[in-house]
């Protein structure tokens, strides 16, 4: 096991993560800064990578009934630990979502990192702006690494998954959406580490996936499985819907699949693991 990496938060990603990774994981809660400060001097890590976050109960918009929940994980948890990171010499690693940003389809280009999120209107989402905003500052002087995820893709069934979402609601939208394949997340996350990347990161597969893509490879798979195609007006609720560019990944010579290259690997081991 690699002692010398803690991973705080044995959520989906968190566990999903430990398992691709190793390093010794906690479920502690951080309260305060004692409380953070206190679990990098126990286990002492090189490296500590923040899985906590709160999505809500169901989704999102669950976050605004919590909010003092919410901005405790998206928030203050965040720069806690970077705050005791810091002090003790610490690589800190913090995975942050891409749920920030609008995105216009007839005018947008793939969103890079440097642009500055702007989607306020959930809660969820402006929690990870303000954590966002403080780890970007100290990545400029200090060790420090953000990872923006986003509808995570897996080829085991959780309720997080997309596909087991997807498949569980039967109905689904057609509009392109940047979405990260955990195998290759992991890829991705061992190389950043190895390069001692800092800043900002899109961790995504290139180009961007149409939910009916996913559906039809699915049923090629399980052919009395049925789905419909709704539109997104239909739904009534506020949610981000875009593309984030890769080409920031790319350019430290990572290979990123294309979107549509894992659909047929990811729902062939999804389906052996069912």
């Amino acid at each position: 096991m690699n002692n010398d990496m803690l991973i705080i938060g044995k959520g989906y990603i968190g566990q999903r993560l430990h398992e691709a990774v190793g390093g010794r994981i906690s479920r502690k809660k951080i309260h305060s800064f004692k409380d953070a400060v206190q679990l990098v001097k126990r286990y002492k890590p090189k490296t500590l990578v923040n899985c906590v976050g709160y999505t809500g109960r169901r989704n999102v918009d669950d976050c605004e009934v919590d909010p003092d929940k919410t901005i405790q994980a998206n928030t203050f948890v965040p720069i806690l630990l970077a705050e005791a990171c810091i002090r003790h010499n610490i690589k800190y690693i913090h995975i942050s979502s891409g749920c920030i940003y609008h995105y216009d389809y007839k005018h947008s280009r793939p969103i890079p990192e440097e642009q500055i999120p702007e989607f306020f209107e959930l809660y969820y989402s402006r929690t990870k702006i303000y954590a966002e905003h403080v780890l970007k500052a100290l990545a400029q002087k200090y060790p420090v690494l953000i990872l923006r995820i986003r509808l995570p893709l897996d080829t085991r069934p959780h309720p997080k998954n997309i596909l087991t979402r997807l498949v569980k609601y039967k109905t689904v939208i057609d509009l392109p959406n940047s979405v990260t394949y955990l195998p290759d997340f992991f890829k991705a996350f061992k190389h950043l580490l190895k390069i001692q990347a800092r800043g900002i990161y899109h961790i995504v597969n290139k180009g961007a996936l149409r939910y009916p893509e996913l559906m039809e490879v699915y049923a090629k798979h399980v052919p009395d499985f049925r789905f419909e195609t709704i539109k997104y007006s239909a739904h009534k609720l506020k949610r981000t819907n875009l593309i984030l560019s890769t080409k920031k990944l790319e350019d430290t010579h990572f290979k990123v699949r294309s979107t549509q290259e894992v659909l047929e690997e990811c729902v062939t081991n999804y389906l052996n693991c069912s």
